[in-house]
């Protein structure tokens, strides 16, 4: 039996943008933030800021095979497609999340007032903790570090599983996995370097769905989905 479309196709995706939401703000609530980066770094600052695995590999080269993969998307948003392929106007849509998510993330971080952990004077800097719902509150520090750009590199595909969640197919869920999966190595590597909170990878999935989702909203309408098995 072939995958079917629900009454409202973003039922899945819309779920799933609540599920990461709700997670995003109990760990707001839980405030372990701070209590976090105690554990990995100290008034010396992080031991792991300038390891080779997580700057260089993690950090640096994540960043170059984002970028090929979003050439590798561009094109294949705007080749012609054959009659079994995925519609372009799918394709666009997926394209068009990812560059909206790669572009809501970068214009939130440039109005930040919140300072990356190692600027914190707890870790040999000079700011002082502020939450990232204090709007308007400067820290001292140099700002610009909610959410994760770093994070965003992997999470802004997220909009690839777009097609196959609204379908119900596996493919939709293994995409959903696989971009977790690399956010959370990408941010996790820049938590452990003191770049990050945890607060700001999971707000950048938040972001990035979301993203995803309108701009999927917005090119779609009223276009029916073709279902494939």
């Amino acid at each position: 039996m072939p995958p079917t479309v629900p009454a409202h196709p973003l039922q899945r995706p819309l779920l799933i943008w609540a599920s990461c939401l709700g997670l995003a703000l109990t760990w707001d609530v839980s405030a372990l933030d701070l209590p976090v980066m105690r554990l990995l770094g100290d008034a010396q600052g992080f031991a792991l800021r300038h390891a080779p695995l997580l700057k260089l590999g993690l950090h640096d080269g994540f960043k170059q095979v984002a970028l090929g993969l979003l050439l590798v998307l561009g094109i294949w948003a705007v080749r012609p497609g054959g009659r079994s392929d995925q519609p372009r106007r799918e394709r666009l849509a997926v394209l068009a999340g990812v560059l909206l998510a790669l572009l809501a993330i970068n214009l939130i971080k440039l109005g930040s007032l919140t300072s990356c952990p190692w600027e914190l004077a707890d870790f040999g800097g000079s700011a002082r903790y502020v939450s990232h719902w204090a709007w308007g509150t400067p820290d001292g520090g140099g700002g610009r570090c909610f959410p994760g750009g770093h994070a965003s590199s992997a999470l802004a595909f997220v909009g690839v599983a777009l097609p196959g969640l609204i379908r119900g197919q596996r493919s939709g869920w293994a995409w959903l996995a696989l971009v977790l999966v690399m956010g959370a190595i990408a941010g996790g590597a820049q938590t452990l370097r003191g770049a990050h909170y945890p607060s700001h990878t999971l707000w950048t999935l938040v972001i990035c769905l979301g993203s995803a989702i309108l701009a999927w909203m917005a090119l779609m309408k009223e276009q029916r989905l073709r279902v494939t098995a």
